[in-house]
């Protein structure tokens, strides 16, 4: 394979967003957190914080293979789908149907957090539109397939998750032609 051919057919992803580690919204956290960890400290002594922090750095370790698994997803999308295509049928430019095409597909992608705002991340820096992604966000949050099924179905009686889904069902695509109108 020549070098010319190499290059071509190599591409890097495009940055993800905020790149810096201290950010406003780590700040934030961090503030909240330290107020936290000195409500509980002054409640109920130091070993008590002590003891929250270790139980967390445990679940902490368990997450981060997932979180490891969704963030090469979202380093991945930008790759394998060229930006063209992503463009074209949730760009700017792909009106209702990138909506709808988002709705749905927010619905039926499985998977938690650490797999859909990846997800989302890597779309976003492949040429999705701001709009088609609070669609494709919104209808994961109100109806994932997953979930309503696995988790709404076995607790909850079928009419009232019926009901739910159809109340719910107009929502993502709403907002995301809301937020096409308002970022115009």
């Amino acid at each position: 394979m020549s070098v010319q051919s190499e290059q071509t057919t190599t591409k890097e992803a495009p940055p993800l967003g905020r790149q810096r580690a201290f950010d406003t919204s780590f700040v934030i956290l961090l503030v909240i957190a330290i107020a936290a960890a000195t409500g509980v400290a002054w409640l109920h002594g130091p070993g008590r914080v002590v003891e929250i922090m270790a139980r967390y750095l445990g679940f902490l370790l368990v997450l981060s293979p997932k979180i490891l698994c969704g963030f090469f997803v979202a380093a991945a999308v930008p790759i394998l789908i060229p930006r063209e295509v992503i463009t074209r049928w949730v760009g700017q430019g792909s009106g209702t149907r990138g909506l709808a095409m988002a709705s749905l597909a927010g619905a039926l992608v499985p998977g938690g957090p650490m797999m859909i705002f990846p997800l989302a991340a890597g779309f976003r820096a492949a040429g999705a539109s701001t709009a088609v992604l609070i669609s494709f966000v919104t209808a994961w949050s109100l109806y994932g397939l997953n979930r309503t099924v696995i988790w709404e179905m076995s607790f909850l009686p079928i009419d009232f998750v019926l009901a739910r889904v159809a109340i719910c069902l107009p929502v993502p695509f709403l907002l995301g032609w809301l937020a096409q109108k308002v970022m115009r």
